[in-house]
């Protein structure tokens, strides 16, 4: 039996990288899972590569800025699969850092829609149907730009990931009388396309390894367990909590 037997998850960003993977694994562990994004194309073939050994997962259209997304994809996963137990507020952006006076309003706003507002509507729509389902664990992806090594961070990115860490525990407080779970994971520097896109030079991307202990990117299986741990009833006693993968990057 698999860690997530009988559990019913929606996945943010799930076309690609992280997302993606986290929607493989839990299949893999027994859940049956819907996962949006809105690279398409992407999503398409992981549901197709998914479904070739079961019948356990469904890709959808998700823009997490747009409300009417969310909930289409909340009635989605209730309508295909029953129930809604797990949701994992994995999409984000990162933008090129530069100095705050040259940053626009427009690159902040879109920002703090994707990796904050995005978060905030996905926690909205999905604890009714977690309540309905007698609780349910949901898992938001952030940063350690969220508390750490801000000296080194781009300011709205920054600045979307301590909202979200806040409201993790906003969410984990208010609702544990509904037995539903908030957790958030702070990721270090992580071997993702976006990672490597923020990071093109390798002169940045050797500064910023530099300060990790371990000297190394996280790899995404690293992130992935984290995320099925605090899924699973392993974790049935932490909420509000903070899971740090970083390599040791905010000991420093």
């Amino acid at each position: 039996m698999g860690r997530l037997e009988g559990k019913v998850a929606l996945i943010s960003g799930g076309a690609r990288g992280q997302g993606a993977a986290e929607a493989r694994a839990f299949v893999k562990e027994g859940a049956k899972v819907v996962f949006g994004d809105i690279i398409d194309e992407n999503g398409y073939e992981v549901e197709g590569e998914i479904n070739q050994t079961s019948e356990d997962s469904k890709y959808i259209h998700l823009d997490v800025t747009n409300e009417a997304d969310w909930v289409s994809a909340i009635n989605t996963t209730v309508t295909t699969f029953g129930k809604l137990n797990v949701l994992v507020n994995n999409a984000a952006i990162v933008i090129p850092r530069v100095p705050i006076e040259q940053r626009t309003v427009d690159e902040w706003e879109r920002v703090q829609a994707v990796n904050s507002k995005g978060v905030f509507l996905g926690a909205k729509h999905a604890i009714p149907e977690m309540r309905r389902a007698g609780g349910g664990s949901i898992i938001n992806i952030c940063s350690v730009a969220g508390f750490g090594q801000s000296t080194t961070q781009e300011p709205a990115y920054a600045a979307s990931k301590g909202a979200v860490r806040v409201l993790s525990k906003v969410i984990a407080t208010q609702h544990a009388k509904d037995k539903i779970r908030s957790n958030a994971i702070f990721p270090g520097p992580i071997d993702t396309e976006m990672v490597h896109q923020a990071m093109s030079d390798p002169k940045i991307l050797a500064e910023r390894l530099s300060r990790v202990p371990l000297g190394r990117l996280g790899t995404i299986a690293e992130i992935v367990s984290g995320v099925i741990f605090l899924a699973s009833e392993e974790s049935s006693y932490m909420t509000g909590g903070e899971l740090v993968i970083d390599g040791g990057a905010t000991s420093m």
